[in-house]
């Protein structure tokens, strides 16, 4: 019976500090949500065509395809603007310097991230890409390899560098799921929805 009243009161206050981070955190998640609201309206892609629009895409696929240190640090100036706005669901940067140092973060937190482009589509100047994304976390359940779905939504200036890159993926499949005791918590809401 201790043991059971233990857990349940472990649950909740977990339960109580995630809602009120939640709580906390609604002017910024409100305040990111109107930055790439007001990127969309500010900062229209560029028409690419043909060979431009081919390589472009490439550079982007093989960036997301490939995100290791050595990957990263050679080429995310030559895939993204240096004030390209980037927003994974996890967190917002601006900037080719800080979106270097973000991912170099994301890849040091990792024994493998494994990102599998299934298919782009395009609509206006504005990029689709659906994608599979494998990762191996290094602090816990080490060795078992997650999997989640997204998609990038992405655009391009004149010179085919990435302007805007937002993702939309299932943040606590892929992620908080996994974190000890937050991720208890997350299962065990899941399970009653």
């Amino acid at each position: 019976m201790m043991m059971k009243n233990t857990k349940l009161a472990l649950f909740l206050l977990c339960t109580c500090a995630l809602l009120s981070g939640c709580m906390t955190n609604q002017k910024k998640s409100n305040a990111e949500v109107q930055s790439y609201l007001d990127f969309l309206k500010e900062r229209p892609g560029a028409n690419l065509q043909g060979s431009a629009e081919r390589e472009a895409l490439a550079r982007l696929k093989n960036y997301l395809s490939n995100l290791h240190e050595e990957n990263i640090r050679k080429n995310t100036a030559s895939t993204y603007s240096a004030d390209a706005f980037l927003n994974d669901t996890l967190k917002t940067v601006i900037g080719a310097t800080a979106i270097e140092k973000y991912f170099l973060d994301t890849a040091q937190n990792a024994d493998e991230i494994r990102v599998e482009i299934q298919d782009v589509a395009r609509s206006g100047d504005d990029y689709y890409l659906r994608w599979v994304m494998d990762i191996k976390f290094k602090k816990f359940h080490r060795g078992q390899s997650f999997r989640t779905i997204g998609i990038t939504h992405a655009r391009f200036n004149e010179q085919g560098l990435v302007i805007l890159h937002q993702d939309y993926w299932d943040s606590t499949s892929g992620f908080f799921q996994h974190v000890p005791v937050l991720g208890a918590g997350i299962r065990y809401i899941k399970s009653l929805l």
